[in-house]
């Protein structure tokens, strides 16, 4: 059994913006990857010496850094793996995130000064599992997705290693994320980093004497997600999850935007935060919930924690289409109204818009006047540029503007 200090927050750093972003918005860890060998290839990752001012910017502000190297490798790969994990050392994270017993075995014997943390990919669901994993060096588990709370306990409580665990985000349909769909049907394989989310595509059947008749497989006139899950939320459930004697919680989504990933760090912290200064008086912020809508989600549930059947059921339903859509992110505030703006969406004067800071409620807001490069007063600005705005309150670096949608 091992010694619980305040539970860690993990967050997802799929490249350098990203990386700010979680710091900013208060997350305890971090975790990404190099160009190669980890399992989201396509998240953009850092090449090695992005990897090195990426562990030293997150150093200076207190924030750990996990660097996965979790594919099963083949044969061909095992030099190389070798001379990335030299590197690594070099580096200096705070731990490897690694699944392939080879690639744990060759980062024993190269780095053995960096901690490592066992994947989910590795599909450990028992404690005799992890008492296995200790013996061999293992300091950390990410529990498989299958587990309940109550088994994670057990886990805790047989055990000394560190549990991490996901709080939220994407559920893949497969045993704890080990898939061959995605191999067999984009000749692309999921274990090695290049998954094209078959899980989620649209389905129709075909019957063998009707070719070219598409039948969906519900009963309504747009197909179904057939093997689609939910997304994971457990914001209502933050105490259960530390009584547990979870380590870390693991929000999902390397390769999500910085919109969803400042909202989740925002919201986890504050609920941990809040958790921890009056744990006997603790309540959930209807806020938090408010805030999780509005970005892009497959509907929430509480997946496997609590052994309700309800929750693991494929979802039918259209992905939730978010009342707000991400059109800028702050560069440079200062101390009038007057906010520098990197522009991801056409934005237009008189936007009435919300505000996303490090901490509180969005703040309701205005599009007073929009200024560019030159200084001219503009009525729009196009994606791509950096414009100053005039608004009614002040802002700080890093903070994301959204604006309301019609439905």
């Amino acid at each position: 059994m091992h010694t619980q200090n305040k539970i860690e927050l993990l967050a997802p750093a799929g490249n350098f913006e990203k990386l700010e972003i979680a710091i900013a918005y208060g997350a305890s860890a971090v975790y990404l990857a190099g160009k190669d060998f980890s399992l989201r290839n396509f998240s953009g990752n850092f090449s090695h010496d992005e990897l090195d001012r990426a562990v030293k910017l997150a150093h200076a502000n207190g924030v750990k850094v996990y660097i996965a190297c979790n594919i099963y490798s083949r044969n061909s790969e095992q030099n190389a793996i070798a001379g990335h994990l030299k590197k690594l050392g070099a580096i200096g994270p705070d731990a490897l995130i690694i699944a392939d017993p080879g690639i744990f075995m060759e980062a024993r014997n190269l780095v053995p000064e960096i901690p490592v943390h066992l994947s989910t990919q590795a599909n450990t669901t028992n404690y005799k599992s992890v008492l296995f994993w200790e013996q061999l060096g293992i300091k950390r588990i990410n529990a498989a997705r299958e587990l309940s709370l109550e088994e994670i306990n057990e886990i805790a409580l047989q055990s000394a290693s560190e549990i991490e665990a996901f709080v939220h985000g994407a559920m893949c349909i497969s045993y704890s994320g080990r898939c061959m769909l995605s191999s067999f049907m984009a000749l692309r394989d999921s274990n090695r980093g290049l998954c094209s989310h078959p899980c989620r595509w649209k389905y129709s059947v075909v019957e063998e004497l009707r070719p070219g008749k598409y039948m969906p497989v519900a009963e309504d006139d747009r197909g179904t997600y057939i093997f689609n899950s939910s997304d994971l939320c457990m914001i209502e459930h933050i105490p259960e999850m530390i009584k547990a004697g979870i380590t870390s919680l693991k929000i999902e989504g390397r390769m999500k935007g910085i919109n969803y990933l400042a909202s989740t760090v925002k919201v986890y912290r504050e609920a941990i935060d809040r958790y921890y200064d009056n744990p006997d008086n603790y309540k959930m912020d209807d806020e938090w919930i408010k805030e999780l809508s509005h970005i892009n989600n497959r509907g929430y549930c509480t997946g496997f924690y609590f052994n309700d059947p309800d929750q693991i059921l494929p979802n039918y339903e259209r992905p939730q289409k978010p009342e707000h859509s991400f059109i800028a992110k702050v560069i440079n505030g200062g101390l009038d109204n007057y906010v520098s703006i990197e522009v991801r969406n056409k934005i237009f004067k008189g936007d009435k818009i919300s505000i996303l800071c490090k901490k509180g409620p969005a703040i309701s807001d205005q599009i007073e006047d929009i200024i560019d490069k030159d200084g001219k007063i503009q009525e729009f600005a196009q994606p791509g540029s950096i414009v100053k705005i005039l608004l009614n309150g002040q802002y700080s670096k890093n903070n994301l503007i959204r604006r309301k949608e019609s439905v």
